[in-house]
């Protein structure tokens, strides 16, 4: 599997109770019952069950007393409250306008994988299939790890390419997240070219 600890947010150094913490944290965040009849239910499912096996997997391998190898790929910290957190609820009512006005304000500089996502999801649900390709492509790119994100990538590149009875082509259906290459972000990869005012 993939790195839990990077799964969870934490470094392989953290004690058992911030691990605790962590996947405490993930569980209420990704839990089925916030996503009843949402936009994301489908893929906070599919992340619960990632965080959920990346924490039995540390418990096994402390309780067995195995190092982890895993070090090397870890970066960044945890933290609790996702930046994001409030235009997941904004996603989740049904305010797609309001959270996209609320993505819009982050600059280019800060927009994470987690932000690609998002405008993702709202693009899907307004209709903008191609925008909604591109930028699930971009989350994907930017962590290819997450269950989440490639779920989603994977259910707008079948329906972009037609599996749905959508009648889009099937150019370019490959995708980072499925082990194909995005080559439609090799030229647009960079922030700028993704903002909502360059694909509109």
């Amino acid at each position: 599997m993939n790195d839990p600890y990077r799964i969870l947010g934490i470094s392989p150094d953290a004690t058992d109770d911030e691990v605790k913490k962590a996947y405490r944290a993930l569980a209420k965040k990704y839990h089925p019952d916030r996503y009843q009849n949402s936009p994301l239910a489908q893929e906070a499912s599919e992340k619960m069950k990632e965080v959920n096996a990346a924490y039995e997997e540390i418990l096994r391998m402390r309780k067995n007393g195995e190092k982890a190898s895993y070090q090397s790929s870890y970066s960044g910290t945890y933290s609790s409250s996702s930046r994001y957190s409030d235009v997941r609820i904004m996603i989740n009512n049904g305010r797609f306008e309001d959270a996209e006005d609320k993505l819009s304000s982050i600059p280019p500089s800060e927009r994470t994988a987690e932000w690609y996502y998002l405008m993702a999801i709202i693009s899907y649900h307004k209709g903008w299939l191609e925008e909604a390709y591109n930028y699930a492509s971009a989350a994907c790119r930017l962590d290819p790890t997450d269950s989440e994100y490639s779920s989603f990538f994977n259910r707008v590149r079948r329906q972009r390419s037609g599996d749905f009875g959508t009648g889009y082509s099937t150019q370019g259906t490959a995708g980072c997240c499925d082990g194909g290459c995005c080559e439609m972000l090799s030229c647009m990869l960079c922030s700028d070219c993704l903002c909502r005012s360059c694909c509109n």
